[in-house]
């Protein structure tokens, strides 16, 4: 049975505990860099299982989740309870073909629009973070909840791509 939002939402908050998501955020583009290190293209390509994403397709999918993140929190930051549309991620990944994407290409477009919006996110008066948009699916979001979501997101995907690379490393020792 799929997950639905809210175990989602607990699962990858969870993940975040206490943690300030913009040192979260911060922290990811280089920990994804030393996770794949030295790691050959032809095993981040590789699916650990069938219907599951590989490595290049976990970073593909960072790097396009991250412009949209940009784009959520700058039309709420300009437009307080705009609506906000929700994405298709499987079929993001299906058109925008993950699966042949390059994968450190890939890790460095999400470094650089990471940067954009960490640089935004940091010059935002605090009480700005209260704006808030509704998300078609997910109802009301502020600028602070969809922060530290997307903080969860980011450990989430982090520990998948340890873990399938644990898996190859384990293998090649």
């Amino acid at each position: 049975m799929a997950e639905t939002f809210a175990q989602y939402k607990q699962r990858v908050l969870g993940y975040l505990g206490k943690q300030d998501p913009l040192k979260v955020w911060r922290a990811t583009p280089g920990r994804l860099a030393r996770l794949i290190r030295g790691v050959p293209g032809s095993k981040l390509r590789r699916r650990p299982a069938p219907g599951k994403w590989s490595v290049a397709e976990i970073l593909a999918h960072l790097s396009e989740i991250e412009i949209v993140i940009g784009y959520r929190l700058r039309n709420v930051l300009a437009t307080n309870r705009v609506r906000v549309q929700a994405m298709n991620e499987k079929a993001w990944a299906e058109s925008g073909n993950y699966a042949r994407r390059h994968p450190r290409r890939s890790l460095e477009l999400f470094r650089s629009v990471r940067a954009s919006n960490l640089a935004l996110m940091k010059s935002v008066p605090r009480k700005k973070w209260k704006n808030y948009g509704y998300h078609e699916e997910r109802g009301k979001e502020s600028i602070a909840d969809m922060l530290r979501l997307y903080a969860g997101h980011d450990i989430n995907h982090r520990q998948q791509i340890e873990r399938i690379l644990g898996r190859w490393r384990t293998k090649n020792e």
